[in-house]
């Protein structure tokens, strides 16, 4: 499909849907695609991402697979 195409299928999807969450979500997604400025982190983000940083260079981390395998473990006990 072309671009011109794709715009007219979900113009004419979005205007058939009676679902405010999916053209809501549509929204925030194109805000946030079409954004120019760059995102903004909070002090507390930026503190969060320093410890993770550390963290990491410390060697603090988990291989995919064992970290899959403690999510699964607690997804299962819930």
């Amino acid at each position: 499909m072309s671009t011109t195409e794709l715009k007219i299928d979900l113009i004419n999807r979005i205007a058939s849907t009676d679902e405010p969450g999916i053209i809501e979500e549509l929204r925030k997604v194109l805000d946030f695609e079409l954004e120019k400025e760059s995102y903004q982190l909070t002090a507390e983000q930026e503190q969060r991402i320093s410890e993770a940083k550390a963290e990491y260079l410390a060697g603090h981390i988990l291989p995919e697979q064992q970290a899959n395998e403690i999510i699964e473990q607690w997804l299962r006990e819930k």
